[in-house]
């Protein structure tokens, strides 16, 4: 996984304290960047416990399938019963796409945690800290950026989530310029996906694309 993708996602949960930060020159970076991991983490914890209760019912099913199917069924009750085929039903897919689903989440939060604390992976922190600095030092500017292509909407109603993922692909699409410019967007766009509504993606999406015309970028 790379240092700059985990960084956008540890970036995402820093957005999110930032209005409960009175002074942002007195941050704790490493104090938010323990939290935002602990956040993934424990997310994941979560996820993985409530989904136990699919994995039950999966095995539940595929036992109660595999006794009454009628080879089984005209065995002596005394035996083993033997395996048989399973069909695919569409619950049961529908099961196995939240298992991976989580499975993946979890990989994913045992990345940046493991990337964000150690040593010689000091690239996540230097990432972020360029976000947060170019959003401290060009706020008004990000949001001006937001208003001016979300036509229709009013900044201070958007979904929090969309306007963090907004703001940090602003700031690494106007300032930071580190990455290229489609890596940025597909990324901010992966993040919508993951976090945020059914119709943020694409929201997101033509707004960062407005962006990259109206300031000429390439």
């Amino acid at each position: 996984m790379q240092a700059r993708r985990a960084a956008r996602e540890l970036a995402l949960i820093l957005f999110s304290q930032m209005d409960s930060i009175k002074d942002l020159n007195k941050w704790d970076f490493q104090d938010i960047v323990l939290k935002s991991v602990r956040t993934l983490t424990n997310s994941s914890a979560d996820d993985l416990k409530s989904v136990t209760t699919s994995i039950l019912e999966i095995k539940e099913y595929i036992e109660e399938y595999e006794s009454n199917h009628p080879k089984n069924l005209e065995r002596p009750i005394d035996v083993s019963n033997i395996p048989v085929p399973v069909p695919m039903t569409s619950d049961m897919q529908n099961k196995l796409d939240e298992l991976l689903n989580i499975a993946e989440k979890t990989m994913l939060a045992i990345e940046i945690a493991e990337m964000s604390t150690l040593e010689e992976n000091s690239h996540v922190k230097e990432y972020i800290i360029k976000i947060a600095n170019a959003y401290k030092e060009n706020k008004e500017e990000i949001d001006e950026q937001i208003k001016k292509y979300a036509l229709g909407w009013d900044i201070n109603r958007l979904v929090k989530m969309d306007k963090d993922i907004l703001r940090i692909a602003i700031c690494e699409l106007l300032y930071v310029k580190d990455a290229p410019l489609k890596v940025i967007i597909d990324e901010a766009v992966e993040l919508a996906k993951k976090y945020s509504t059914e119709d943020s993606a694409s929201f997101v999406n033509g707004i960062l694309g407005k962006v990259v015309i109206e300031n000429n970028l390439k």
